[in-house]
């Protein structure tokens, strides 16, 4: 018989086996995913309101999405919006219910599109094309922790390329502590992170996959922008140096979406903070901007990456793309949310279990900031649990994980 779903004692759900894991809605009194809802979109929604001068029409939308977040049921997009069908697809059993109601991956991801609605950046007039969350990735990138951070880079510059390939590779992990949308309403992660907070390291199978000298293809998918982009294109860096990659395609999102996910604009912002850099973080920037001028590293941004979905459901045209590279490396929580499936999955489920689908070898690089999670030997379960800290959603922990093309992983 099917086990029944059972409840922590903060009152969340707890994982049950695969054959019954739940989808994770945001109904849950006490849970992450409501939290995410009733507090965070709130937040976020005041917080862009005060960062442009929007006229009275962006006001308006702006109190009818917040209206509707907290009290109201989910709307269709307005007829006259370009992607009005395939929302209409995606949601043709959800409008009308509940925001809380609908599945937690889903609800997130229409409440940014609707909020892109209400500010216009969809529209027709002056608001067009506006990054409704630009004041902030800038401010961060401009920041003192960044010039911090870069100038650390001149510490590695001697160090043997394992030593570096490894440091540069868990700054890539943490630096995924810096998404914007993760802070709206947290606060910062706790400092000190080290290997010691990885619930899971597959780094050694990466490196074996990806030997020096062996001329792969590597696509990289991104999560955010600013703080966490560049460790990213700093990886790339070494990856493309010591020929770990021959060539490297690095994903991002065609239009705004959560916080601070990175487009190509972000990209070319922190390719430009690099090289406007002193010493090693300078010259890396200039390698990457010609590694763009030779094609040797491409960006691309697929619809797909905006779409409330999970990778297992990806268009015959992506697929084509991961298929071709020697390893796809995808970047942070909600990456890692669409690649496992948004469910409350078993947490020693194995994680090349849930990644079978995906077409080649695959990599999750994910600061934990949400509640599934998969791949989980017992005994590091039972150690986190008797921690009593919140270490799926806090930020103090994260993993390296790792499927080989042919199914393998540790």
């Amino acid at each position: 018989m099917a086990e029944k779903t059972a409840h922590d004692s903060d009152g969340g759900p707890r994982p049950t086996p695969e054959r019954d894991a739940q989808v994770i809605l945001s109904n849950e009194p006490g849970s992450f995913a409501r939290g995410v809802l009733a507090n965070r979109h709130p937040a976020l929604i005041e917080q862009v309101r005060d960062a442009f001068p929007y006229g009275p029409r962006q006001h308006e939308a702006l109190d009818a999405l917040l209206e509707q977040n907290n009290n109201g049921v989910i709307e269709p997009l307005a007829a006259s919006e370009s992607d009005h069908e395939q929302w209409s697809a995606w949601g043709r059993e959800l409008f009308g219910r509940s925001w809380f109601d609908a599945p937690f991956l889903w609800s997130e991801s229409y409440f940014y599109r609707r909020l892109l609605s209400a500010v216009g950046y969809f529209g027709t007039g002056p608001w067009q094309g506006v990054d409704p969350f630009a004041p902030f990735k800038r401010a961060e990138l401009r920041g003192t922790a960044v010039d911090e951070e870069l100038r650390a880079l001149d510490a590695l510059a001697d160090v043997p390329a394992d030593e570096r390939a490894t440091a540069l590779l868990h700054a890539s992990v943490w630096g995924n502590r810096a998404d914007l949308g993760f802070r709206v309403t947290e606060g910062d992660a706790a400092p000190g992170a080290a290997a010691d907070d990885l619930v899971a390291d597959d780094s050694a199978l990466l490196w074996q996959l990806l030997p020096a000298g062996a001329g792969a293809t590597v696509a990289v998918v991104a999560d955010n922008a600013g703080r966490e982009l560049i460790p990213d294109l700093i990886l790339i860096d070494h990856l493309l140096v010591h020929r770990h990659a021959e060539r490297l395609v690095l994903h991002v999102k065609p239009h705004p979406y959560y916080v601070s996910d990175a487009m190509t604009a972000d990209v070319v912002d922190c390719l430009r903070r690099l090289a406007e850099a002193p010493a090693e973080a300078g010259a890396i920037g200039s390698r990457l901007w010609e590694a763009m001028a030779t094609g040797r590293l491409e960006v691309r941004a697929h619809p797909f990456f905006c779409a409330p979905l999970p990778y297992e459901e990806m268009p015959g045209d992506l697929r084509a793309e991961f298929e071709a590279a020697t390893m796809t490396i995808l970047k942070g929580d909600l990456n890692y949310r669409r690649l496992v499936g948004d469910r409350m999955w078993a947490e020693t489920t194995p994680f090349a279990d849930r990644t079978a689908y995906f077409p080649g070898a695959v990599a999750a690089l994910r600061t934990l900031k949400s509640d599934v999670i998969v791949g989980l030997e017992q005994k590091t379960l039972e150690a986190l649990e008797r921690s009593g800290a919140a270490w799926r959603t806090s930020g103090t922990h994260a993993l390296i994980q790792v499927r080989g093309q042919t199914g393998s992983s540790r």
